[in-house]
């Protein structure tokens, strides 16, 4: 092959497996062409072989039927001595005649195969032999059909060989064997209408098909396309659905699983700035919380260091007020790191069975002290012996110090009552106090981060809170499959009210 023939035949192929490649549309109807063209290919081929077979068969079986009549016409003859001149004669006459009337060259020949007459002198010389294989005919009694081409114009000619008179008689009597020729001048003309018939009905079906492959190609690729555009709107944020009434059940099925992942990627979306949004909120609430104390210890520092403060018990008052602020920022940065791994999962609850009767008497006990100091007096209410819940017995307990903790800050001189019942297969904790209460403006925001109760009573500035405990006491509960609410009454005191499923309550 040329150079530049196999450089043009690489450059066709670059651009049809371009275009083969673009898109699953013509991907479609390339693969459908290709391979309609091929079946042709094999097809026509096939149909050719078999028509022309089927076409040679029609003119050997008709050229057959022929011999019959004219062997039947010769055999009726009373003398068939073919040798002398006069006889010889007569019977070309007859053979004239007769391949006039069928159209076909008739040959006598003898037991020899030496040929005695035939209709066309002209071309086959009499005393001339045929083929040994027509000799054979004359003992087997059998027709004999072949047919030979001319090298020069590639004609075929069909010859039929049969012996003359009837099988029935005895063979002696065959004496003489009969050969019928043919060349069908309109064959090759018959064979090539076919072909062209094939090429025309086969470009037809040819057109069919790519109009069916585009038509089922654009079904299938539209939606397909439609698919991809959604999947690139949603890259780029644009959270479409897709229509699910899609007309087949691979796309439909696709289309329903996409629309589940673009509402996913959505909430995903949404919860992901939400909680961007509440990690600057943090950071802006915990850079204000910490600012506060830490002006305050840069402020007395510097007054000291400057020797502004010399009386000695101002310079204690400072040094005690630095103090009290560092202790705060250790419980602001404790309770923002404990909240931290609340709210990142890091928090790991190790339940078991607990019994909140002796947990939440064993913390009463313990925290009287504090409650004395603070001119508060503090009871636990037993009204069952026991109560036992699943849950974090460290947990349980940094809660319930919490909200006591809180009800001594918020007591002056009151009582604070805690119990624990049970109540419609429920544990209820109760922590109730007699203080200042909260108003109902402040009481929707108590579990805010940072969020300060307005007329909290500050009597002791080294416990200040640091805004985040009931936010921490709630994350927690809800850690152990709990709940908790809150009432309460300006002036009369607030109570809280912790809730776990029963385990077993006697």
């Amino acid at each position: 092959m040329p150079h530049s023939m196999k450089k043009g035949f690489l450059k066709l192929k670059r651009i049809l497996l371009k275009q083969f490649n673009r898109n699953i549309y013509t991907r479609i109807l390339i693969t459908n062409t290709i391979v309609f063209l091929t079946a042709m290919i094999i097809l026509s081929f096939f149909a050719n072989h078999m028509v022309k077979q089927a076409v040679y068969r029609q003119v050997e079986d008709d050229l057959a039927r022929k011999s019959t009549s004219v062997n039947f016409a010769i055999s009726k003859e009373k003398d068939l001595s073919w040798l002398s001149d006069e006889q010889t004669e007569l019977k070309q006459d007859l053979l004239k005649f007769l391949a006039d009337s069928f159209d076909v060259r008739i040959t006598v020949f003898d037991q020899q195969g030496t040929i005695l007459n035939t209709s066309a002198e002209q071309e086959v010389v009499p005393g001339s032999k045929v083929k040994p294989d027509f000799i054979d005919v004359l003992t087997s009694g059998e027709t004999l059909s072949t047919r030979i081409a001319n090298k020069a114009t590639n004609q075929l000619t069909f010859q039929v060989t049969i012996p003359m008179g009837s099988t029935k008689d005895n063979e002696n009597t065959i004496k003489y064997g009969i050969l019928l020729e043919r060349q069908p001048a309109n064959l090759e003309l018959t064979l090539n209408k076919m072909r062209i018939a094939l090429l025309i009905g086969g470009m037809i079906i040819l057109i069919i098909i790519i109009v069916i492959s585009s038509y089922l190609a654009m079904f299938i690729s539209r939606p397909i396309t439609r698919l991809a555009t959604i999947v690139t709107e949603v890259r780029s944020g644009n959270y479409t659905l897709i229509d699910e009434n899609q007309s087949m059940d691979e796309i439909n099925a696709l289309a329903v699983q996409l629309n589940f992942l673009t509402v996913r990627i959505e909430k995903i979306q949404a919860e992901s700035g939400r909680i961007v949004g509440e990690r600057a909120q943090l950071f802006a609430e915990i850079s204000h919380e910490l600012r506060t104390p830490l002006t305050a210890v840069q402020g007395f520092t510097e007054a000291i260091r400057d020797g502004v403060v010399e009386d000695e018990y101002l310079k204690k008052k400072y040094i005690d007020m630095i103090y009290t602020q560092t202790l705060h920022l250790a419980r602001l940065v404790d309770d923002i790191m404990a909240l931290s791994r609340l709210e990142s999962g890091d928090v790991t609850i190790e339940k078991a069975p607990i019994d909140l009767v002796a947990l939440s008497q064993g913390v009463v006990m313990s925290m009287e002290r504090l409650a004395k100091a603070n001119g508060v007096s503090i009871l636990f209410e037993q009204k069952n012996e026991k109560a036992v819940v699943i849950g974090d017995v460290d947990r349980l307990e940094q809660i319930l110090r919490n909200l006591i903790k809180n009800a001594i800050s918020a007591t002056d001189n009151g009582v604070i009552k805690v119990g624990v019942e049970t109540l419609n297969e429920e544990v209820v904790v109760t922590i109730e106090d007699s203080g200042i209460g909260i108003s109902p403006d402040d009481l929707p925001h108590i579990w805010d981060r940072f969020y300060s109760v307005k007329n909290q009573r500050n009597n002791n500035t080294e416990e200040k809170g640091t805004g985040l405990g009931l936010v921490i006491v709630k994350k927690l509960i809800n850690l152990q499959n709990g709940k908790i609410d809150v009432e309460s009454q300006l002036g009369k005191g607030t109570s809280f009210r912790i809730i776990f499923s029963e385990l077993n309550s006697l």
